[in-house]
């Protein structure tokens, strides 16, 4: 980075315009109650664990059953901020573990696109591309019933 103080001047007075800070707010309250939500609904399904912000570009919370503990892998429900997408990750407990499941499922459908590894997880599937936030309820029963359908092409995927 060539000059740091020039990209924090632009930064504090892109939050000093507020705008910014309602959004992040926004999106972040929003995923916490997804994971809320899916508690209460899905806890017969999954576990999940706590909210994670990453660099202002992924808001995540991981979440497994005990298959995907047994091969040591897990699922993460991510806010992409910078393609503003929701996406479900499959990654592995450590890179080697998610290197074994990479050639497992580098030819199945999620990483048909792709010839190498995601930076971050074994596959990435995009659950909404466009979401409307002005709908939160809508958005949410979205996000869930996609979540549920390709988690569960992903495990029996898995099991065969």
């Amino acid at each position: 980075m060539d000059d740091l103080n020039k990209y924090v001047a632009i930064y504090k007075e892109q939050l000093a315009k507020g705008d910014i800070l309602i959004a992040y707010n926004g999106l972040v309250k929003f995923v916490m109650k997804l994971r809320t939500d899916f508690i209460k609904n899905l806890s017969n399904k999954y576990t999940f664990a706590g909210i994670l912000h990453g660099y202002m570009d992924y808001t995540y919370f991981y979440f497994s059953n005990d298959l995907l503990k047994s091969k040591k892998l897990k699922f993460a429900l991510v806010l992409n901020h910078l393609e503003m997408t929701f996406e479900i990750w499959l990654l592995g407990n450590t890179l080697s573990v998610q290197k074994t499941y990479w050639e497992l499922l580098k030819m199945s459908k999620w990483n048909e696109n792709r010839s190498e590894m995601p930076k971050y997880a074994v596959l990435e599937a995009t659950l909404v591309s466009n979401p409307d936030f002005n709908n939160l309820d809508k958005l949410s029963k979205q996000i869930e019933d996609q979540m549920l359908q390709v988690s569960r092409d992903i495990i029996s995927t898995l099991k065969e």
